[in-house]
């Protein structure tokens, strides 16, 4: 009994002081081991600029995260492309109003989430406003301001409500002649995810993925920091606001204003964010950005808080309530 007692003793001693030993090296691996260093890329990718930052000790798993960021981009690329005439999208726009169009998997979650956002938003983010795109010469050159009779010519081609969906087979079809998706404040949201999907696998947990300012941001911040700062640039233009966001946390930041895209016609600036419900296409002193568990998420948000300003809000808050909707008014 007595010796049972004694082994038995010994034995938890010995556990304890392999627990101690262990948590000892772990500590000494954290306190005195490198920092993960930075691996940095900058490339293009659905038509803009596109950047990757993460901080790890494995240097051939940033070049694989590298690599499949690139190859979700692609994927998203192949189906979203307006400019592409053998783009999913483009097909699409080509053949709906014949029939019903069945969607891949990647289309219809997409479309899927346009749908919600229409909804929450009340139909501001709208993404059959192609026409209106169109008219207003971002894709199709002009140099005279729209009259008001091709404004409401356009409009009867605009609205999500014009579209039938046929859930089940995952197809949609137009119910207006003329109609056409544009999936550009959206699209670049879901490339994120599926690229931050994507990246985690590969236990990447501390970085920024980039494309043409839409951000995700990584679970960690940067080695050394308690959080990531973002600084958000001017309404007008010309250099950061000043402001900075301090974000800890997996999350997504878009913003929009009519700063990086606009045409001027005769004289007048026109932004490239066209509001569903008038054709116009307003060039607002103000941009929007939204913060939010998603990129396909913060990408709608930014674009209908841009539209409607402050008194949106609470409403967008109720679709998506961990989203942060803030505000930069031009000078």
């Amino acid at each position: 009994m007595n010796g049972g007692a004694t082994r038995r003793r010994i034995l938890t001693a010995c556990l304890a002081a392999a627990v101690v030993l262990c948590a000892a090296v772990w500590f000494l691996h954290r306190r005195f081991a490198a920092p993960p260093a930075e691996s940095h890329i900058v490339f293009g990718a659905m038509g803009t600029r596109a950047a990757c930052s993460f901080h790890t000790r494995d240097a051939a798993a940033a070049e694989a995260a590298f690599a499949a960021v690139r190859r979700e981009f692609d994927r998203v690329t192949a189906a979203c492309n307006l400019y592409d005439p053998d783009s999913e999208l483009a097909r699409l726009n080509r053949e709906a109003d014949k029939g019903f169009f069945t969607c891949s998997p990647l289309l219809w979650s997409v479309l899927t989430e346009a749908r919600r956002a229409h909804a929450a938003s009340s139909g501001a983010f709208d993404i059959t406003v192609k026409p209106l795109m169109d008219l207003w010469g971002f894709y199709r050159k002009r140099k005279k301001l729209p009259a008001p009779a091709e404004i409401a010519a356009a409009l009867t081609r605009v609205g999500l409500d014009k579209v039938e969906w046929d859930d089940a087979r995952h197809a949609v079809r137009f119910k207006t002649p003329g109609m056409a998706l544009d999936l550009g404040g959206i699209a670049k949201g879901y490339a994120l995810d599926l690229a931050a999907a994507a990246v985690s696998e590969l236990g990447i947990t501390s970085g920024v993925i980039d494309l043409g300012g839409n951000l995700y941001l990584l679970p960690d911040p940067p080695p050394g920091k308690d959080c990531y700062r973002v600084g958000i640039r001017s309404p007008s233009g010309e250099g950061d606001s000043g402001e900075v966001l301090e974000l800890s946390g997996a999350c997504a930041v878009s913003t929009s204003g009519s700063y990086e895209r606009f045409t001027v016609l005769e004289g007048r600036r026109c932004g490239h964010v066209i509001d569903p419900a008038t054709g116009e296409a307003p060039y607002l002193g103000r941009s929007a950005t939204a913060v939010a568990p998603t990129g396909i998420e913060s990408d709608w948000l930014s674009s209908a808080a841009f539209l409607r300003g402050e008194a949106i809000v609470p409403q967008l808050r109720r679709a998506v309530p961990r989203a942060l909707i803030h505000f930069t008014v031009s000078p």
